[in-house]
């Protein structure tokens, strides 16, 4: 199983995540999407997964400093652009295993997924 761990480095709960993996012996990838960037197609897929409301952090400083015109009315397509144009808008980690798409860090998920 290949393991791919998107996210920020310098982003505590990645870092947590990062941490969890490497505890239980499961090797992983890393992409920053802050510096590497993200593609629509893939937030696509992991709002398919996941849905976009998950996938998409309005708690973060990132999100609520957006216009206020940014961040009403969204759907699927507006919610994917402001993410598209701001990454840091996606909550993180985002985790990909192929067959699974895991949004977030809550170590019983990860057993869970990975246990």
């Amino acid at each position: 199983m290949t393991i791919i761990l998107h996210g920020i480095r310098n982003c505590d709960t990645v870092r947590r995540a990062r941490a969890w993996l490497d505890a239980h012996g499961l090797p992983h990838g890393f992409h920053d999407f802050k510096t590497q960037g993200v593609d629509e197609a893939q937030l696509r897929r992991w709002c398919r997964a996941a849905g976009w409301e998950t996938l998409l952090n309005r708690a973060g400083t990132t999100f609520r400093k957006l216009p206020e015109a940014e961040r009403e009315g969204l759907d699927e397509d507006r919610a994917v652009a402001v993410m598209l144009a701001h990454p840091s808008a996606i909550k993180r980690p985002v985790v990909e295993t192929g067959e699974t798409v895991l949004v977030g860090f809550r170590p019983e998920a990860y057993e869970r997924a990975f246990g």
